[in-house]
């Protein structure tokens, strides 16, 4: 191509004479743009960047700098305490050098790029659209979850900006799961027109937060009636579509692949090893830090010095080939080639998937084209891919730098890239970046599920636990007590006696049950009804083991029942003062999206479960968690006014509270101690299957389900209700524990235990004191005085009491009984 002709006519002048497109704005537009065609149902035309490093081959310092430029401009925009603060986010894949060049101008923020192509066991943390795009899906897949979690701005990099389409579906999809006050949105050129710009005024009005634009030039781009039909016609007359044509020149001006190609009787194929740094990320596909830069600034020297003694020793016109994504090392491998090998003039670019119109005119931006088919096993499937304006060029040798991932048998066979590159100068060198991929977590197993863990059927609960069933864990409950109280144990270390109740005791049971069922299965729906209505239409229901799961499970039943609803139904563990399960979480959070989850429990005592969930999730998302959980919890009923997601506030008597393993699918109490649970494991627990004889498990959810069709149309009324009723929590069972704690000289709310289900528990699992009992309450009691006279406890009615019974646990195994991280507290 001749250079003076290119100096004098303008890039686009071929496609603007025919068919009428002009570019207003700027008098840097037409030095920073060209135009071409291209076959796309959205869009006829193409803005084709002279200083992107994309299809038009250009000086590495050019390329390089225009980014780094911007990123300047970013920095001075922001302050240094903000822009140390941001994360710089770049589109694939034409941006993704451009973005990366932007951080390196910004110095201070890690950079990530969106990719499309997926990596096994890297779970992704968002993605979008790209509406105008030939390839439109984008994800995602930093190394860090917590790397676009904060709350410093994001700056948004793209070559263009030309509706505004991408840069508001990035937003939207990141804002909803990491909201944050400050965006900048980056490109070489604005090229919106003035509604689109007043579309990003309104969004960032909408979503409350501030957006900047940065932009080397701006402009518009005029488009007559019928252009896209007009361009879809020129492309049809002049595209070539012969398959045998692979691998020649384009040139659409004769209406052939006609131009012959160079011949170089035995080209040159030239390796190098370019001791690229171990562990060093080959670009921002999974998160590239400051810290790295460092290390690829020191790199750098000699990897290019490696480069130049495999290049011809009379070499002087050079092109580094980047490879599709991957343009930021062989971009910055071809800056430091220009400037240490002597009499080199070296240029850059890099394959694509875009699929361009060639044409031969030097008034068009795309002259030549060579066709490959694609060689890293893309994951939609084979095609073709492209290297634009390299074929005819000139180029006495041409350096393809590629990730390993596409070191495949498809780029060294005949039709690959590297052979229909050497039919265009007389050496090839291959330089192979090694692909990064983030370490992966030790994979955590599935979840454990029914009739090899619990009694459950297995559609019914997934334990998100490790089977601890051969291990003796049990306690006397005084001894374990004493343990526990005397900061010598965490309670969760160790499992009390599976009570085993009398036969007058079960009965009491069955009796409950059945007068309980209907009460049950209407505060079931109405609970389910707003968590649909309210939370997410297809929520993933994890109940907190092993209280909350036999409520998880009838949560499921009624979804089922009433809409026809499968959910997924989980159980996992959570230790007060430990928090839950961690690993649990990541679990989740690789299998379904956080904001989906809804935490499920049976009843709230004084509310000290919601407040350690709460807390846990903070904590998790501080390191490095995936964020979006929400730690609402749904309950069935909330005696103690702690949550805004429940069926009822009453204090009555849950039957499943009566019993322990044998009405929970013969699940114990959940595990923590540390030579059993590795920081790779779930929590534990143990499968009782010696109790299947007295196992009530089923047997409780049916009793409950049965009554489903009965209380069907009192759920839509209560349900009505309560959404239209102010359900904030009042906290006001806390308030009441501490002025039980106070009148009763105890001085210590953990050893308060409100409403019926604690009380139970405090009966059945601990060393109880007293318990205090509402005048008059009646059979929801009958349990708790049975339990009561069998351990010898005196049971004091009051004539006062916001609940219906607290259990109060005997202060004699301790100084100040157990406080919030489970061990002792010293007065």
């Amino acid at each position: 191509m001749n250079k003076a002709v290119n100096d004098r006519v303008w890039s686009g002048t071929w496609v603007a004479d025919r068919l009428g497109v002009e570019l207003v704005g700027d008098s840097r537009l037409t030095d920073l743009l060209g135009l071409a065609l291209r076959r796309n149902p959205k869009r006829a035309h193409l803005l084709v960047s002279n200083v992107l490093g994309k299809h038009v081959p250009q000086s590495p310092s050019v390329v390089y700098g225009q980014g780094f430029a911007l990123g300047r401009r970013v920095r001075d925009l922001l302050g240094d305490e903000e822009a140390a603060r941001a994360v710089v986010l770049g589109y694939a894949e034409t941006a993704t050098g451009l973005g990366h060049s932007v951080a390196d101008g910004i110095a201070l923020a890690p950079y990530l790029h969106s990719t499309r192509r997926p990596v096994p066991g890297v779970t992704p943390a968002g993605g979008f659209e790209e509406s105008h795009s030939h390839a439109t899906s984008h994800l995602l897949l930093p190394e860090d979850p917590a790397l676009l979690a904060g709350d410093g701005p994001l700056v948004l990099v793209d070559d263009e900006f030309s509706t505004g389409n991408t840069v508001l579906n990035t937003i939207r999809d990141l804002h909803g799961r990491y909201p944050r006050g400050r965006y900048v949105v980056v490109a070489l050129v604005d090229m919106r027109s003035e509604e689109d710009a007043g579309r990003l005024d309104d969004f960032a009005r909408e979503i409350n937060a501030r957006v900047d634009l940065v932009a080397a030039a701006s402009g518009t781009v005029k488009l007559p009636e019928g252009v896209l039909e007009k361009g879809q016609d020129l492309v049809a007359r002049f595209e070539v579509t012969d398959p045998g044509a692979r691998g020649c020149i384009e040139s659409a001006a004769t209406a052939a692949w006609a131009r012959p190609a160079p011949t170089h009787p035995h080209p040159a194929l030239n390796r190098v090893d370019l001791s690229w740094p171990r562990d060093l990320p080959d670009g921002g596909r999974h998160g590239f830090t400051p810290a790295h830069r460092i290390r690829l600034e020191s790199a750098l020297p000699a990897m290019a010095a490696r480069l130049a003694e495999a290049l011809p020793a009379d070499a002087h016109r050079v092109h580094i080939l980047g490879f599709e994504e991957l343009m930021y090392a062989p971009l910055r491998l071809a800056r430091e080639l220009e400037q240490v090998a002597e009499g080199v003039d070296a240029t850059f670019s890099t394959t694509t998937r875009s699929p361009v119109l060639a044409v031969d005119d030097p008034g068009y931006a795309i002259r030549s084209r060579i066709v490959f088919p694609a060689h890293d096993t893309p994951a939609d499937g084979p095609g073709d891919r492209y290297a634009y304006n390299v074929a005819g060029a000139g180029f006495d040798a041409i350096v393809a730098v590629i990730d390993s991932t596409a070191d495949t048998p498809e780029l060294h066979a005949p039709d690959g890239l590297l052979a229909q590159l050497a039919a265009h100068t007389r050496q090839v060198v291959l330089a192979v970046v090694p692909s990064y991929t983030p370490e992966r977590p030790p994979m955590l197993s599935e979840p454990l599920r029914g009739p090899a863990f619990s009694s459950y059927a297995p559609e019914e609960v997934g334990w998100l636990l490790q089977d601890l069933s051969d291990v003796t864990l049990e306690a006397p409950t005084e001894e374990r007590e004493e343990a526990i109280q005397s900061g010598g144990a965490h309670y969760a270390e160790s499992l009390p006696v599976e009570y085993q109740p009398s036969d007058q005791y079960q009965e009491l049971f069955r009796t409950a049950l059945r007068e309980s069922s209907a009460r049950l299965a209407q505060a079931v729906g109405a609970v389910t009804e707003i968590v649909l209505q309210e939370r997410s239409p297809r929520p993933v229901l994890v109940s907190l083991a092993r209280a909350g799961t036999p409520v998880g499970v009838l949560m499921r039943r009624w979804a089922e029942f009433r809409h026809g609803l499968e959910l997924p139904h989980y159980a996992v563990s959570i230790v007060r003062g430990r928090g839950i399960d961690a690993n649990a979480l990541r679990w989740l959070a690789g299998h379904h999206d956080p904001a989906d989850v809804v935490f499920v429990d049976g009843w709230t005592g004084k509310g000290a479960i919601t407040r350690e969930l709460t807390e846990a999730i903070k904590q998790f998302e501080a390191e490095g968690g995936a964020v979006g959980f929400d730690p609402e919890i749904a309950v069935l009923a909330d005696p103690g006014s702690c949550v805004k997601t429940y069926g009822t506030r009453e204090d009555f008597l849950i039957p499943s509270a009566c019993l322990n393993s044998t009405v929970s699918g013969l699940i114990s109490r959940t595990v923590l101690r540390a030579d059993l649970v590795g920081p790779d494991d779930f929590h534990g627990a143990k499968f009782y299957r010696e109790l299947a004889g007295a196992d009530v498990s089923v047997e409780f959810l049916d009793a409950v389900a049965a009554r489903f069709p009965e209380v069907a149309e009192a759920v839509g009324a209560q349900v009505k209700e309560l959404l239209s009723s102010d359900r904030e929590p009042t906290w006001e069972g806390w308030a009441a524990v501490e002025r039980i704690s106070e009148e009763y000289g105890i001085h210590d709310v953990n050893l308060v235990k409100p409403g019926v289900g604690e009380t139970t528990r405090v009966l059945l699992r601990r060393v109880p004191w007293k318990i205090l009992a509402r005048a008059g309450a009646g059979a929801d009691l009958d349990h708790v005085r049975l339990l009561a006279e069998q351990r010898g406890v005196p049971v004091e009615e009051v004539a006062e009491l916001p609940y219906t019974c607290v259990g109060l646990i005997h202060p004699k195994y301790t100084r100040g009984a157990t406080g919030a991280d489970g061990r002792a507290v010293t007065l």
